[in-house]
């Protein structure tokens, strides 16, 4: 009887045949189940994160065409907003002397930009403070109201030029035409964003929008410094193509516009019209002796210094200015 209890037993034990690995391989199911539910909620986050990037994309396009039709002046940020600018800081369009003849070519051409004619791209260059930037948003207000507030005119920062491909999605289906406008536009050093620009000009696979023209102002006719150029020179294997790729920047331009410093009649008649103007009463002679005396301080003529001086002798007088 004992002998017959101890075989039951043993068959009640289970055997345990080698290399059996049944144990491991349960625990490798778990950690394969747990990888693919960690894989699913990973994809399922970037899934999230996608929409809900698009359905802020699409928030901020409703908001940008909605604000287009509020204002007539931007300035461009780029995270894509269009920030509304309800004042636009400008002068009126007879004000700007001695710059008659680029003065009616740019506003032939913004014409004919706004009309839906073919027009070039327009590069403002030369003297400082001869009224470039003051020429582009007159001319903007003009013709904007011509044709009833179609005309908009969007401004960009030179440290912003990277992000124009993004602004020129946004702009190329809407019903407005638009006048981009950097100011100040140069590149110095190792700056490549200037590429940006040409690719946006002229040289990108889709083109600039047709409801969309570049205006731009500069110091430099060829955008780039001269020592920019002169290193480019001597440092490149074939200087010719080197300094041709960076200069070509200037070419995408249809229009260019130079601007150069005024004579002394030049500057008087644009003192004397901001005086008449806003009714700045001073006999002539000592408006002329202070006026030169004033651009020699400065050591230069030009419309921003006849404006400067303009308004010393506004508050001087107590005569209020609106602009």
């Amino acid at each position: 009887m004992a002998k017959k209890s101890r075989k039951t037993s043993l068959r009640k034990t289970p055997l345990k045949v080698p290399g059996d690995h049944s144990g491991r391989r349960g625990g490798a199911t778990k950690g394969r189940k747990a990888a693919v539910a960690s894989d699913a909620a990973d994809r399922i986050a970037c899934a999230l994160e996608v929409i809900a990037a698009a359905t802020t994309a699409a928030a901020e396009r409703t908001d940008n065409h909605a604000a287009m039709t509020r204002a007539d002046a931007f300035v461009w940020h780029p995270d894509g907003r269009l920030m509304p600018v309800s004042r636009v800081s400008r002068v009126d369009l007879g004000l700007l002397k001695s710059i008659d003849r680029v003065r009616d070519i740019l506003m032939e051409n913004t014409v004919r930009f706004a009309k839906g004619l073919p027009a070039n791209n327009a590069l403002l260059w030369g003297a400082r403070g001869m009224g470039k930037s003051s020429l582009v948003k007159a001319a903007h207000a003009s013709v904007n109201a011509e044709v009833g507030g179609l005309l908009k005119l969007i401004e960009i920062h030179r440290e912003d030029i990277e992000s124009l491909p993004s602004l020129m999605e946004l702009l190329r289906s809407s019903e407005f035409r638009f006048i981009v406008f950097c100011d100040d536009l140069s590149f110095d050093g190792n700056d490549a964003s200037y590429k940006s620009l040409k690719a946006a000009l002229e040289g990108g696979i889709e083109g600039r929008p047709g409801n969309v023209i570049l205006y731009a102002t500069s110091n430099r006719r060829h955008l780039l410094s001269r020592d920019m150029i002169e290193n480019e020179r001597s440092t490149a294997i074939n200087p010719g193509e080197a300094v041709e790729e960076k200069v070509s920047l200037s070419d995408r331009f249809g229009l260019w516009l130079g601007f150069h410093q005024c004579s002394q009649d030049d500057y008087l008649a644009m003192v004397r019209g901001y005086c008449s103007h806003f009714g700045i009463r001073l006999d002539d002679a000592e408006l002329k002796r202070e006026a030169l005396e004033w651009s020699a301080t400065r050591g230069s003529r030009s419309g921003r210094v006849a404006w400067q001086f303009t308004q010393e002798l506004a508050g001087r007088l107590g005569v209020r200015i609106a602009t």
